[in-house]
């Protein structure tokens, strides 16, 4: 199994996971364009697509996914409160999840559970090829008991780290949307992801990504330094999913 990253952060989000023969994308924020060049840039195409699975209905999560669905006939998972925000745009042949139950893809099993985050009923996911387990974990405002069950003794994990608090207070957003963001229906500051592996069975990791950096809030170096330390690693070991790049592929052994 192996997993990759699009981009990551405000301006869209898009990650692929791999096993076997099968290949599936975890939102879609980007023009078809752009999501048909930054695949190729991994050496992969939409049309390998099994599925793409939906966290939530923001725009920087969801602004593709119809039409590349459309354009290469594409599955579309998302759950009810998503599906119904989308309204007319639903994707033309959607299925749903509920956030509890599993679902198996091809060569994939994928594990949907809930988050707290201001949308209309948001879900990450745990992904395992029967033998490695690779967990994904955005768009929330804060660690539940929930997050913490689900992500425990995985051998991957690619992690919000959104923002760090002093840049957000002196930074150029709103005050309003500086409390959404440092809410609990927000984002994760890298202190946050940082007590999640502290809170967690972390014996079994092969890799950490910090994603979903804010390009006005944070700094790569400082999600490294926050996630290293829960971790007791140098900081180079931790990947960062920036929002040009990505993150190349990363294989589980």
């Amino acid at each position: 199994m192996r997993f990759a990253s699009l981009g990551s952060g405000s301006r869209g989000n898009a990650t692929l996971i791999e096993s076997g023969s099968t290949l599936v994308m975890v939102d879609c924020g980007f023009s078809c364009r752009e999501t048909e060049r930054r695949m190729a840039r991994l050496g992969c195409s939409a049309a390998q697509l099994a599925a793409i699975l939906v966290t939530h209905e923001h725009g920087d999560h969801i602004r593709g996914v119809c039409t590349l669905a459309r354009q290469y006939d594409v599955p579309v998972w998302l759950s009810a409160g998503t599906q119904l925000m989308l309204r007319k745009d639903t994707p033309p042949e959607s299925r749903r999840f509920d956030g509890q139950s599993g679902i198996c893809l091809g060569d994939l099993g994928i594990q949907p559970f809930t988050v707290p985050h201001d949308a209309r009923e948001p879900c990450q996911f745990v992904f395992t090829d029967g033998h490695h387990r690779f967990g994904l974990l955005t768009d929330t405002g804060r660690i539940t008991a929930h997050i913490r069950a689900c992500l425990d003794g995985c051998d991957a994990l690619m992690i919000e780290c959104n923002h760090d608090p002093d840049m957000l207070a002196r930074g150029p957003y709103s005050a309003s949307l500086k409390a959404r963001v440092g809410g609990p229906l927000g984002h994760l500051s890298n202190a946050q992801a940082a007590g999640l592996l502290e809170n967690i069975d972390c014996s079994r990791l092969q890799h950490v990504v910090a994603a979903h950096l804010s390009d006005k809030n944070n700094h790569p170096e400082l999600a490294r330094a926050a996630l290293a330390s829960s971790l007791d690693c140098e900081t180079d070991w931790i990947g960062v999913a920036g929002q040009e790049d990505g993150l190349g592929w990363r294989t589980l052994a």
